[in-house]
């Protein structure tokens, strides 16, 4: 670093010595309108927050490298997997989903999970969740959701009465909320959990064969999680152990690592599976779609400004490139107009041009003006498509092939297809297969806690509605939880019969 001093300048440069002190009238009188000084240091103070996220505000990020160890090129022709030691750098973001900007690390919450690979043909965006499924499966439900872990409009507090009063008029949320009630609501930090693409995605291989995919991200160092008076007492301690952690880490030299894989599922397979593929509520069996190895992603280098490189950085499952494609997911439908939409609201309609999200290879379109255009604006060149006058031609080798929806697809547009409302199989088998006796017992515990929070004229509603979900899902479970908390089952057995009709 050059020992050589710097002036102090205004924004467009002007060196100035007046830092400290505003001009006025004598030294002890009004101040005067003609410091600009003063009125560019207060107003750009004043400009300081951009709008947080309306989901995931709170978040951690750090760059990285996607390195290739298998080959995967008959699935997909997409560049960032061309060969085996293939790098591509990338940047990862760990989020809480409902909290605000300043809320705990320590949360009970699903964790965001985004991903952005620099890659030649574009940047691709992977963002999910340290959860394979999600609570809702149609993107329509999604601010009704959101609004439900937020504020109640009358208290402005969370509510818990809200949230169960939500998911027990919603079954598709089951598994997703036994999943959080479980002790992976509560990640140690980012570093000990796994990650998830969790919606179904397409490749195309070189022949434009397509199969559907899901990716996964299964950390390196472990599964960690909180119990629940360990997360009450981590919130008490340090609000941001989770950002301090992945940072101190890196910073000694031990780069976090995550082993992606992939589960693959051909056209004929999603035709005959038993659920719908494309229900964002539902898993895929390992054991019918086994995990296949592709690469090891890791973190080794932190942002060297937050605000700039993480604050700003804009992650939208719409951003797929050449050999990746969407999938008829309703909730990855919805996401794919709803997160650039929410970019463009946030950062402004060249979000895309900010250092951290921009592609580091060629970009040529006609896309032109709007607030903080900082790129030339495409000079003096056209700002139309077709022209006779720049050399921008469509490459025919990108384009994808149709999908048939007569046979495979077409069916799982009907919210009453066949598997479509069977909520309770897949968590049923998550609580009385998957999980140990320590395991449900902390997750009961963690159901009780939740729902002891439930208030007001609504409470037995609610709560009986509830735990005829948790019933019909697992009777261990279902009876667990109303022991918790005080539901005489002889006096609920109505309601257990009234499910089996």
């Amino acid at each position: 670093m050059s020992n050589e001093k710097k002036k102090l300048t205004t924004a467009s440069g002007r060196p100035y010595t007046e830092n400290e002190d505003t001009q006025s009238v004598g030294p002890r009188g009004p101040l005067l309108l003609q410091d600009f000084i003063l009125h560019e240091n207060m107003a750009h103070f004043n400009r300081e927050r951009i709008p947080e996220r309306v989901v995931h505000a709170k978040g951690s990020g750090a760059f990285g490298t996607l390195t290739v160890t298998h080959d995967i090129t008959k699935y997909t022709k997409a560049k960032v997997f061309s060969e085996i030691g293939k790098k591509t750098r990338m940047l990862a973001r760990f989020s809480t989903v409902g909290g605000e900007k300043g809320s705990a690390d320590s949360e009970r919450d699903p964790r965001g999970f985004a991903m952005k690979f620099y890659t030649e043909d574009g940047n691709w965006d992977l963002v999910g969740n340290n959860t394979p499924v999600f609570f809702i499966k149609d993107a329509k439900k999604f601010g009704d959701f959101i609004h439900t872990q937020k504020r109640d409009p009358r208290t402005n507090c969370k509510s818990p009465t809200m949230m169960w009063d939500y998911w027990s008029l919603n079954p598709e949320s089951l598994h997703q909320v036994l999943i959080l009630m479980s002790d992976r609501g509560t990640p140690a930090n980012h570093r000990h959990m796994n990650g998830y693409g969790s919606h179904a995605y397409s490749m195309l291989n070189a022949e434009n064969k397509r199969v559907w995919v899901k990716f996964h991200f299964k950390t390196a160092q472990g599964i960690k999680n909180l119990t629940d008076a360990e997360a009450a007492a981590m919130k008490s301690k340090d609000m941001d152990h989770a950002q301090r952690d992945l940072v101190e880490a890196i910073d000694r030299g031990e780069f976090p690592k995550w082993n992606l894989k992939i589960q693959v599922m051909t056209d004929e397979q999603a035709k005959h599976f038993k659920w719908n593929p494309f229900d964002l509520t539902k898993v895929w069996p390992h054991a019918d779609f086994p995990l296949m190895d592709v690469g090891v992603m890791e973190l080794n280098e932190v942002p060297s400004n937050y605000f700039a490189q993480v604050e700003q950085a804009a992650f939208a499952p719409a951003h797929v490139v050449d050999g990746i494609s969407y999938s008829p997911d309703k909730m990855l439908q919805g996401r794919l107009l709803s997160y650039p939409d929410a970019h463009r609201y946030r950062l402004g309609a060249n979000y895309e041009q900010i250092p951290v999200n921009r592609c580091p290879f060629a970009v040529n379109n006609y896309q032109r003006d709007g607030y903080m255009r900082v790129d030339g604006n495409g000079g003096s060149a056209p700002n139309y498509f077709p022209n006779s006058f720049d050399n921008i031609a469509v490459d025919e080798q990108y384009k994808e092939p149709a999908w048939n929806l007569d046979s495979t697809l077409a069916g799982w547009y009907d919210r009453n297809a066949e598997g479509e409302n069977d909520h309770y199989s897949q968590p049923g088998e998550l609580f009385d297969r998957v999980m140990n006796a320590g395991e449900k017992a902390n997750t009961i515990s963690n159901i009780v806690g939740a729902m002891s929070g439930i208030t007001g004229p609504k409470k037995d509603e609610i709560i009986n509605r509830q735990l005829c979900q948790w019933f019909r899902a697992s009777v261990q479970l279902g009876m667990g939880v109303a022991k918790g908390l005080g539901v005489k089952v002889e006096e609920f057995m109505p309601h257990i019969e009234e499910m089996a009709v």
